[in-house]
């Protein structure tokens, strides 16, 4: 009798080994070294990727610490960033992740929040910080949600920047341009340093909000009482971070060619204060 418990037992407990053995390979190992955020599923800060791991496997590094969601992709270069490690975009590679978690589905207002650290005006092509692609067909045989860039041109001082945040309402079928260019540039951020950007849509005033370094710009772009954004989040077709999968289709732009640090995505519209925040810690 006891010969066949303990055989049992040795059954189950390699069972049980070889079952933990298989699900370590569904995904890289999650060490203790990726960072972590307070935020808890469910919160307003949907998606995170500080960039900031310490493992020689390049998707922990970019690992989104909401939801633990690994890119498929990151081919970018890691650098000093402004708390621990960033990316090094070349204008050619970026980030993809399968979704921006549940950003689309519970976004009405919503904050955009990252550093960057860019020496002068995008060089013959728009820069695309992020975008989220969708099947909306609001570009023809493809689309997007939302996306951010930088455009190139030639001004002076060059360390002025021309910044275009783009976004569609699926559920009212229409779209908008809330842009920073001609006399509202925005001072200083392309100057080879760190600089915190933080996006703010208000849904109830329709205004997009930019900080700067924790301090509002005086340009506040409004969508003209357009209200709550309207993304049909079945239509999303993952994240890009540092870039666009949509260039080539597109036929101009290029990938983010610069430093990119602490990429955040909330669904609600952040204050002046919890901004400040994000920018005096470095986050």
């Amino acid at each position: 009798m006891k010969k066949t418990i303990k055989s049992i037992s040795l059954l189950l407990v390699c069972s049980a080994f070889t079952f933990f053995s298989c699900q370590k390979m569904d995904h890289p190992s999650l060490a203790s070294n990726y960072p972590k955020d307070a935020n808890q599923p469910g919160g307003p800060l949907k998606f995170y990727a500080a960039f900031d791991g310490t493992s020689s496997n390049v998707l922990l590094n970019a690992v989104d610490s909401i939801r633990a969601s690994f890119p498929a992709t990151n081919p970018m270069t890691v650098i000093d960033g402004i708390s621990g490690k960033a990316i090094q975009g070349d204008g050619t590679n970026y980030i993809t992740y399968a979704s921006p978690n549940d950003f689309g589905s519970t976004a009405s207002s919503f904050t955009i929040s990252f550093w960057e650290k860019r020496d002068g005006i995008p060089n013959g092509n728009a820069s695309f910080v992020f975008t989220i692609p969708s099947s909306n067909g609001k570009w023809g045989s493809y689309g997007f949600s939302m996306f951010l860039l930088f455009d190139w041109g030639s001004w002076t001082p060059a360390t002025d920047a021309t910044v275009k945040f783009y976004m569609v309402d699926d559920v009212a079928g229409n779209d908008n341009w809330l842009t920073w260019e001609g006399g509202n540039k925005v001072p200083g951020i392309q100057d080879n340093q760190w600089h915190h950007l933080a996006f703010v849509y208000d849904a109830t005033a329709s205004t997009l909000t930019l900080y700067v370094d924790g301090v509002a710009n005086s340009n506040v772009p409004s969508w003209g009482g357009h209200g709550g954004i309207g993304i049909d989040a079945s239509k999303i077709q993952g994240l890009n971070v540092g870039g666009n999968k949509n260039i080539h289709d597109m036929g101009w732009g290029m990938n983010w060619d610069a430093g990119l640090d602490q990429f955040r995505m909330y669904a609600t519209a952040l204050s002046a204060t919890e901004v400040k925040a994000l920018f005096d810690g470095k986050k």
